[in-house]
């Protein structure tokens, strides 16, 4: 595998100042694993290194590692029907109109994208308490458009989470090196945040979560090594056969499984990958592949946005090159 080619395309992205810092891990089912840390983890206000153990933001990383792999638990069990509406769990959803659309919105509609809700809406605007927004989630009358990757599915689907388990999502239990409230050494830092009037460090980027308190579609803090220890899970459970994972892998659309985004061209997994690979990105600049075919894994993880998103990372571009260059030989 291209282990070094991809070190070299990190490499250069932050010599030449695109991106403050990252870490770049791979995994294969053997147990090996290969990790380089380079850059900045934070240089506003002041310097910190980027170091192996660095947590980072995961973002939407969140939908596949967390709330997918809860969602799916739960139908395994019984709980929820995937094929059935979400009123099923949420009977209040647009509860004032019977005939709404969003009322017959399923479960794997959400999962696979494939509903009409907008790509987002900045819900942190409409108040300040966390249940008054979930109410509002619940209750507005959503605009109908073409189905597009959408944070309202997964919002939508934690406040499901949060009925079914009758806990908070930041009081469930995300997994071992992973949480919601990170307390390492280093924490990787996002963004100068004009709302919040500070740089955000160790505390979730995503405006819409931080406002909620917590929420599926973003939230879930990690380093390199619980990202790949989610990542090994999978590829073993596919060698065991679980049905869990041949589910998650179930095609929905041309470039959509269950959460997770299949390989098309251009996609961020690069061109290299098998067609038997799942992948998916978080805003902040991190991102998991898993190829089965290959029986390995990648993670990139950045702090792109740092110290403001409104630059130019080039961060599309250098996931593809890390990509196609671990699924390549040196």
């Amino acid at each position: 595998m291209g282990f070094k080619t991809a070190i070299a395309h990190l490499n250069r992205d932050i010599q030449n100042g695109s991106i403050p810092g990252g870490v770049l891990a791979m995994t294969l089912t053997d147990g090996s694993r290969e990790l380089h840390a380079a850059g900045m983890a934070q240089i506003e206000p002041g310097p910190q290194k980027m170091l192996p153990e660095t947590w980072f933001d995961l973002a939407s990383l969140t939908k596949v590692i967390f709330t997918t792999e809860r969602i799916l638990r739960h139908a395994a069990q019984g709980a929820i029907d995937l094929d059935e509406p979400l009123v099923s769990v949420l009977p209040d959803l647009r509860q004032y109109d019977f005939t709404a659309w969003e009322r017959k919105v399923t479960f794997r509609q959400c999962l696979g994208h494939q509903t009409p809700f907008p790509a987002v809406e900045p819900i942190y605007t409409y108040g300040e308490d966390p249940e008054r927004l979930r109410a509002f989630v619940l209750q507005r009358e959503w605009n109908f458009g073409a189905p597009v990757y959408s944070d309202i599915n997964f919002i939508l689907l934690g406040i499901a989470l949060e009925r079914i388990e009758g806990c908070r999502i930041r009081e469930m239990k995300p997994g071992f090196g992973l949480s919601f409230s990170p307390t390492g050494k280093s924490i990787a830092a996002t963004e100068l945040c004009p709302w919040r009037g500070r740089v955000l460090q160790g505390e979730v980027h995503d405006e819409n979560c931080f406002a909620l308190q917590g929420s599926g579609h973003a939230g879930l803090f990690g380093t390199a090594d619980a990202v790949l220890d989610f990542a090994k899970t999978l590829l073993t459970r596919n060698i065991n056969g679980d049905a869990r994972t041949s589910l998650l892998r179930m095609p929905l659309s041309a470039t959509r499984a269950h959460g997770w985004e299949r390989p098309y061209k251009d996609w961020s997994g690069g061109d290299s990958c098998s067609p038997d690979t799942l992948g998916h990105t978080g805003y902040t600049g991190t991102g998991l592949w898993v190829d089965f075919e290959r029986g390995c894994s990648w993670t990139l993880l950045t702090n792109c946005v740092h110290p403001s998103r409104h630059t130019e990372s080039g961060i599309a571009e250098l996931r593809r090159a890390v990509g196609t260059a671990i699924c390549e030989r040196d």
